[in-house]
Parts: structure tokens; sequence; C-alpha cells
């Protein structure tokens, strides 16, 4: 296990390079499923989550390479429609491989996912799915079992309950070999979203509705393969912005899309920061943090994905701040360690109410998941003195040369082995 040494009380200050999209290569990877042929994905984050797709891909009979943030996908040899466990345990986006599979080959066996240790995360949304595009689906020993009646999926009408990414792409992607027309209304808007429907279209697919929540597919007879550059990650994006500011700093974001990032940097700029936002570019300079009630919502609302850092923000703000979470009620395990590092914050539901003002010291905590890890880093480098965060294998998830990259802008940060889990 490794875990992070932060000396706090720095400031952020230079310019970082954003990477490809975590979640936007995680539906890239298994589109190459749907066509057999060789595909060559650029911009690939180098992340552990990436590696869990590749190894799940890999096991289905395809060849997966990482050079240079550039992967190469063979799926001419893959042969099997089984996702086991030990595979799709760690990731829930490992889910993402049952709507390809029935479309290629009729049937599909995927272990019910794993992943975050927060929150439920339903997978029954992409099994009604499934079952409206005509496949038969049992629950046997842990594994969802789909079988396309005559060994095709037909187009249907398909209304989502809630307006879920992982269940609309993954309809997305089978309804493209289903016979017919498929409608998907209340469809996910996330660019993660609209980049793997651009994806699709590069390899023959059919769809209108791109960017809106009403998506229609005309099904077609087979696919080819297609190259793709991955979009930026606008969350890791978000995160840097949001730890310049927490600790006073003057940074400058490139290689990020900040069309993705309006609901981030309009509350940045409420908090007092300065943004100067060009095509490709923002650079932000902070200045006194002014408390700043959010709502997370739906995209282009403010993401679940930055709530924990901003909670860790709202900590420095001189004031008090509402930082409310619906989309997931209990993602708040982040508050207890924010809490050690003296933070004073009470939870009522889905609400965390932020007492800012008051200085952070050093201390141990943990993350509990990706995204409060991040908050755990960022806590950390507003604090006075040395803190430790444990369990980075969390952060390494999503986040490409983290301390790499908060190193080069001026932070005091260190991989450490050690024995604590």
């Amino acid at each position: 296990m490794d875990k992070f040494v932060i000396e706090g009380g720095r400031r952020l200050c230079g310019r970082v390079k954003v990477s490809g999209a975590k979640n936007g290569s995680l539906a890239l990877m298994p589109a190459t499923i749907l066509a057999p042929g060789t595909y060559h994905l650029a911009n690939t984050p180098n992340l552990r989550d990436v590696w869990t797709m590749s190894r799940l891909i890999t096991c289905l009979g395809a060849f997966c390479e990482l050079n240079d943030n550039e992967l190469f996908i063979d799926s001419r040899e893959l042969n099997s429609y089984e996702a086991p466990y030990e595979h799709v345990k760690n990731m829930r986006a490992s889910f993402y491989v049952l709507g390809p599979l029935l479309a290629r080959f009729g049937k599909a066996r995927v272990s019910l996912p794993g992943g975050c240790a927060w929150g439920p995360r339903p997978v029954d949304l992409h099994i009604k799915g499934m079952e409206r595009l005509g496949a038969e689906i049992t629950l046997e020993n842990g594994y969802v079992v789909a079988s396309a009646r005559n060994g095709k999926l037909t187009g249907a009408r398909i209304n989502l309950e809630i307006s879920s990414v992982g269940a609309t792409g993954n309809i997305l992607m089978a309804a493209t070999l289903a016979k017919g027309r498929t409608l998907i209304s209340n469809a996910a808007t996330e660019p993660e979203i609209t980049a793997l429907a651009r994806f699709l279209m590069k390899m023959g697919a059919k769809i209108d509705g791109i960017g809106t929540a009403i998506l229609e597919i005309e099904g077609v007879d087979e696919l080819h393969p297609a190259d793709e550059i991955t979009i930026p990650d606008r969350i890791e994006a978000a995160t840097f912005l949001i730890a310049a500011a927490a600790t006073g700093g003057n940074i400058e974001l490139d290689d990020c899309n900040p069309y993705h990032l309006t609901s981030v940097i309009a509350i940045l700029e409420e908090a007092g920061c300065v943004l100067d936002v060009n095509s490709n570019s923002i650079s932000l300079e902070a200045t006194a943090i002014k408390p700043v009630d959010i709502t997370t919502a739906i995209y282009p609302g403010i993401p679940t994905d930055i709530q924990p850092q901003w909670t860790a923000l709202m900590t420095k703000a001189n004031g008090n701040a509402k930082v409310a979470d619906p989309i997931y009620k209990d993602r708040f395990k982040h508050i207890p360690e924010l809490v050690r590092l003296g933070a004073n914050i009470d939870v009522i539901e889905h609400t965390a109410f932020v007492r800012g003002g008051e200085a952070l010291s050093g201390a141990t905590v943990m993350s509990s998941d990706l995204r409060a890890g991040a908050a755990m880093v960022i806590a950390a480098l507003m604090a006075e003195g040395t803190s430790e965060v444990l369990r980075i294998y969390h952060i390494d998830r999503g986040y490409e040369e983290f301390e790499k990259k908060l190193t080069g802008i001026g932070a005091n940060i260190k991989r450490v082995k050690t024995d604590l889990i």
C-alpha cells in the first residue's frame, strides 16, 4: 500500500496539463467490442480504472496495450461473452460491457459489479433497458445472464426513470446493432456520453440527437473500427482549480474544455476567484474565499464528483456554506476525515453544513473513495503541518500522476510505502 505525505501551507502556482477523461475512456473501451478490428484511442489516461477495463476486455479475448497515453485494442479475436467476477468486482463501469456483448453475440453473462464503497448505484436501469430491447435476463449466482430473442436485439422506446450516464451508454451501444429504431428519452447529456455517441458514429452507427436528452438510434447490420481522441477530464480540471483556490494559488490549466466546466467556473467566480477562460485553457487567481451554497445536479449542473473537493474548499471560506448532494445522498464519508483535520461540519440527510474560517491542522486521514481522496489531498494542502493520506489506491483510479502534477505547481507531497491499509 502507498500513502501521501503532505506538508501543507504552500500556494499552488504554475501550469497543469489536463489528462484524458477517465469516464470518457471507460465508455470508449467497451465500444470496441461491437466491431472486430483494431483501434487507437489517443489521450487515454494511465489509470487503475483503465487497466481494470483493459484486463476485462483482454479476458474476453481482445488484445490491449497502452503506451504514451495511446491505447491500442485489437478485438478481432474477442470470442467470449462472459465477464467474470474477478474482473468486474473492482469497478462498476465494467458493467458497460453488457450492451456491447449482447449486441455482438446475442448473449452475455456479466457479473454484478463492485466499485466505490459509497452509495447505491443500481444496475436495474441497464437491465430494464436491455429487456426493452428484447433481451431475456435472469440473475444466476451473482451474474446477469442475458440472451436476445432469435440472437438479435430489437429497437424500442426506452424512457430512463433517472438520467443515468452508465445506463445511457450501455443502452446506446446495444441499440447500434439492434434491428430497427431505438429512442432513449431522459438520456444523460454528459460530455462522456456525447463523446461515446460521436465515436459510435465514426464506427458507422446512425444516431440523432447527440448532446440532447433524446437519442434516436437506427440499428445497422454491422459497425467498423475507428480511432478516437479521448476528451479532457473535466473532473480532474475542476479538482486542480479547487486546489489552487484552496491554497490561495494561481494556476493555468492547459488542454481542457471550459465548455464542460461552466457550472464549476460559475461557483468559483462566485467564491471570489478570478478566472480567465480561453478555448482550451483556464487560468485561476485565488483571492479571499467567500462561502457559496451548492446543490449537485446532472449535467450541465454542478457535478457530484466535485462535491467532496468543494466541501474541503468551503472550510476556508469566511462564513458558512451548505453543500447538498441529492444525487448520492450518502456520499459524505469524507466529512469525518475533514473533521479530523479540524473542520467544523455537520451533515443532515443529504446536506453538509460547513462553518468556514477555522484553520486546518495536519493529521492522518484516509480516502474512502476516489473523489473523497482528492478532497483529503486538498485539505492537507491547506492544513498547517504534516498530513498523511492513506488508501490512495482510490486516488490512483482517477488521477494520472496526481502527486507529480501537484509537485510541479509547488505542493510538498510524496508517495510513501506503508503497511497500513
